[in-house]
Parts: structure tokens; sequence; C-alpha cells
């Protein structure tokens, strides 16, 4: 008996540029969450819902009475749907490739269940009166889904050749340095809006249990380092002679990481206004998709001859 993937596949073939587009749909929409999910709480609406998974005790819409907050976190509850869509799109663009490609069939299934378990959790994050802590692991496993996305996509432009590398060896540990220290990067952030004014929807909600003012110097901190690492991987690749794609993501993230920390500074010394902190999310985002980028680009997994050339997509990921 044929599954309903198989009975797909059986009678649609997608293009590699199509699977290509599935995953990076899902990349755009999970960039979106992250950032409408930051607007949630910058506007006062984390609990604009009372419940989870209806938005009221007797209703699964947001209700006139809970008026623009309700409104706002419902909407963003809707956006899940329109993420999973994707999601459901690449899943079955992937099943649905001549010859099957299990392993991205694998990775777009890993993206379905991240996002099914960060829905539990945000329910919970709601169930508990906007915790810092479970705020934080709701944002933690949106990177988690991000990150899933984004080696989807490149891989969706790769073979399925053991992958050889493009650069030196010392070049590459440089690279993977670069993402424990974005990661790292990341998660100091929590803290810093954990500890801060925007923990939540109000001043009642909980906050971490960190001086703002010294958490905020610790993520100042990892930017810096990540900086210093960003310029070292700019100037080293030209040294080894590293092929211009590579050299170009390398300045992508320079690019982000200026533009990221400006903003940065900018919140920090004029009271943290909300729209600077949802550009800094935004911001954030960008970062991790551009330095994945690059530590992906250090290796490579040929096309096979016939197919469409791999890197159609690039130039969509960094217009938007």
């Amino acid at each position: 008996m044929l599954t309903p993937l198989a009975f797909i596949a059986q009678r649609w073939t997608p293009s590699p540029r199509t699977l290509r587009r599935a995953a990076f749909s899902a990349v755009v929409m999970t960039v979106v969450i992250i950032v409408t999910g930051g607007a949630v709480r910058l506007t006062g609406s984390g609990l604009g819902c009372d419940t989870w998974p209806k938005c009221t005790d007797d209703s699964l819409f947001a209700t006139p009475e809970q008026g623009i907050h309700g409104a706002i976190e419902f909407g963003n509850r809707m956006l899940t749907y329109v993420l999973s869509a994707a999601v459901g799109w690449t899943i079955v663009a992937a099943r649905s490739t001549k010859p099957w490609r299990r392993g991205l069939t694998r990775l777009g299934w890993l993206q379905f269940w991240i996002v099914a378990s960060n829905a539990v959790l945000g329910g919970i994050t709601v169930w508990m009166g906007l915790n810092p802590w479970t705020v934080a692991g709701h944002f933690i496993a949106a990177n988690a889904l991000l990150t899933v996305a984004v080696v989807t996509w490149v891989r969706a432009g790769e073979g399925d050749t053991p992958a050889r590398p493009r650069v030196p060896g010392p070049v590459r540990k440089l690279g993977w340095a670069l993402v424990a220290l974005s990661a790292a990067l990341i998660v100091a952030g929590t803290g810093v809006t954990g500890s801060g004014k925007h923990a939540g929807d109000s001043s009642d909600v909980p906050r971490m249990p960190f001086d703002y003012t010294t958490v905020a110097q610790v993520h100042a901190a990892f930017a810096w380092i990540v900086c210093v690492g960003a310029v070292a991987m700019f100037f080293v690749l030209r040294v080894v002679d590293a092929p211009d794609d590579v050299r170009a993501r390398a300045r992508d993230l320079l690019l982000v990481l200026l533009l990221q920390g400006g903003i940065g500074y900018v919140q920090y010394f004029t009271g943290v206004p909300e729209v600077l902190v949802g550009a800094h999310m935004l911001g954030s985002a960008l970062l991790w998709v551009a330095v994945l980028r690059l530590v992906l680009g250090l290796r490579e997994r040929p096309l096979p001859s016939a197919a469409v050339p791999a890197r159609s997509g690039d130039a969509a990921l960094t217009a938007a």
C-alpha cells in the first residue's frame, strides 16, 4: 500500500530548482517566525491569548475582548501553520526527487518535529506565565529549526557524494569555531533579554536573576570575539585563494556583523527601544544564517553533471 508521499512521488518529479526553492521557503518562514515571535513580546502580547492550544478557555480564536494583544499573539500562532506548509513542501519535494534523496527527506521531517515540539514549548511558556527560561528555550529551539532549515537548503543544491574540502583543514576549524562562538553569542543574548525590560508582556513578568548591565557586557564581549574571528576568516580565505563564492560568504558575514553590532550598541545606549530590539532579532537570525552558509561552503558535494547548477538560490537569501 502506497503512502501519500509515495503516491505523490510516483506522479510528480520536481526540478532541482523547485526543490531548492521549497527548502529556501522554510528558511524564510523560520526567520519570519523568529521576528514575529519577538514582536509578540515587544508589543506586550505574550499573554494576549490566555491559554494554549486555545486562545481562551472557551474559544480557539482571539476574541474582541482580548483586543490588539490577543490578535497579535493569535496571528503569530497562525504563522506556525504557514511555516508548517513550507516545511511540508520541502518534505514532499525531497521525497519526490528522482532518485529519492533520503537524507533530504529526513532533514525535512526533522524540521517538522522541531516545529511541533517548539509549538508545545510555546504553549508551556504561556502556561508558565512567560517564565524567562522557557521563553529563552523557545527562542533557542527556533534557532535549532533555522539551523536544520539552512542545512537542508544548502544540501538541496548539492549532490549526495561524500563531502570534500574546498579550503585547508585549519581554515575549516576556524569556520567551526565561528559557528560555536556565534551560538554562544545568541545564547548570551537570551540572557540579556531575560534579565531586561522586554522579558515578557509587563513589569510583572519574572526576570532572570542576572544583572542586566553585566549580561549585556558579556554578550558584547562574545560579539567582539565573533567579529575578530570573522575578520580573520575574511583575510585567511584570500591568503589560501579560496573560491570566490566562499569569500563572498565571508564578506556577507562581516556586513551582517557590522550592522548587528551597530544596532546592538545603539539600542543599549538609547534605552532599548522596541523597534531596534526587533531589528536586532532579525539581525540575529541573519547572522546565524550567514555563519552557517559560510561553514557549509568550506566543503562541497558536487551535483551530477546533468543537474541544474546548485548555487541559483544564494542571491535570493542575500537580497532577503
